[in-house]
């Protein structure tokens, strides 16, 4: 039997909010981090727990993932992503009360996990219920609003921890605002593609899988380069004012939104260019920060990259969804999602080892960064063979 239920704008609303869920866990606290620490200055070690309380929901995210996967193709896609709204808010609000830094960092563990339940859980149902230009057009959609999330949420945080660094955690009680809306608008879809591919309803076709998580890796190191290093490079550059800062975030901001727009501008293009096209633009950028003599070039820069950034993203994912059935979705979307969130996580590592610790050598590392990426790029060409769209997809939702 077929689900003849049709997805409108609540479903897609519900998916994308979801999708930006992920994202306020990442930056929401880095605005209070200075205070979150002052306020633990006498716990052994709070140098080290306290960014690792910002950054370990990404480590989470990228080790569990694939088992949220895993279970959203067994169990079911719902059902997962419901319990995991749920710990999202549990483990998410828990800060609010906890007077021991080493507990909240074991709550911010949880956090991941919530996270990488909702965030295969949303892209997977994406791929459920959408087919064809409109399954391209949530998932650059999807980009957009996490990026432009993202600039959100560091500015709330900001606001909200200006008099309290516990106070931005109550944002987290959204996913208690989310829960019933997802479980009365939201569906398990039943209707799974014929048997017209029978190579790939057994095991995930890892042939064609495992170079798209290595470029998603790479994406996300990419993702997370300007957001972590901007403030230094204008430090480098004698400049240290919030303003700047802002603009310069604000910048890549706009490219990534323009270079995800710009996907479904150049959807009849073959994803293998398409991704060549993205890390070419993004290395090009990488260069031109790695040399900007000041703030004005460095904001050109960034853009530059962001663009490559955002047309990155959503070619990854809906290249990663064409190699997989329905039975296979989840287990897929959860190892783009491990990823792409390892990618993070290890990005401001990847620098740091680069430039030795020297911030004066962080140019000529974020020089090796763009040199890379654009080899990257002429690697694209070596993957066509990858873009085999499943043939006869399910006509059910559209």
């Amino acid at each position: 039997m077929r689900d003849e239920r049709k997805p409108g704008w609540p479903q897609s609303l519900l998916l994308l909010l979801g999708s930006c869920l992920p994202v306020l866990g990442a930056v929401l606290l880095a605005p209070v981090l200075p205070r979150m620490q002052a306020h633990f200055a006498d716990t052994p070690a709070a140098q080290l727990l306290v960014p690792i309380s910002l950054t370990i929901p990404a480590l989470m995210i990228a080790l569990l993932a694939p088992f949220a996967g895993v279970i959203a193709d067994r169990v079911g896609r719902k059902p997962l992503l419901l319990g995991s709204m749920l710990l999202y808010s549990v483990f998410g609000l828990m800060p609010l009360w906890l007077e021991s830094l080493p507990a909240i960092v074991a709550s911010r563990a949880g956090l991941g996990l919530a996270e990488a339940g909702i965030m295969t859980c949303c892209t997977t149902l994406i791929g459920d219920y959408y087919q064809g230009a409109r399954r391209e057009r949530l998932f650059a959609l999807q980009m957009v609003c996490t990026s432009l999330s993202a600039a959100l949420f560091i500015a709330v945080g900001g606001a909200l921890g200006q008099d309290d660094w516990r106070t931005p955690y109550v944002l987290y009680g959204i996913g208690l605002l989310l829960l019933p809306l997802m479980a009365g608008l939201l569906w398990e879809q039943k209707a799974v593609e014929a048997a017209a591919a029978p190579a790939v309803q057994g095991g995930l076709p890892w042939l064609a899988l495992l170079p798209l998580y290595a470029f998603s890796a790479l994406a996300g190191i990419s993702l997370f380069i300007v957001p972590v290093q901007a403030g230094f490079l204008l430090g480098l550059l004698h400049v240290d004012s919030p303003q700047h800062v802002g603009m310069v975030m604000g910048a890549n901001q706009l490219g990534v939104l323009i270079g995800a727009l710009s996907f479904r501008l150049l959807g009849r293009v073959a994803k293998p260019y398409l991704l060549l096209l993205a890390f070419a633009v993004a290395g090009s950028g990488g260069l031109l920060m790695a040399v900007a003599g000041n703030p004005l070039w460095l904001t050109l820069a960034v853009l530059i990259n962001g663009l490559g950034i955002g047309l990155m993203l959503p070619t990854l994912i809906t290249w990663v969804m064409a190699q997989a059935s329905f039975a296979q979705r989840g287990r897929a979307t959860g190892g783009f999602t491990a990823a792409l969130f390892a990618g993070e996580f290890i990005s401001p590592l990847v620098v740091l080892g680069l430039s030795q610790g020297d911030p004066l050598q962080l140019t000529d590392a974020l020089a090796q960064v763009a040199l890379a990426q654009l080899v990257l790029a002429l690697v694209c060409l070596t993957l066509p063979r990858l873009f085999r769209p499943l043939a006869t997809p399910a006509p059910s939702a559209r």
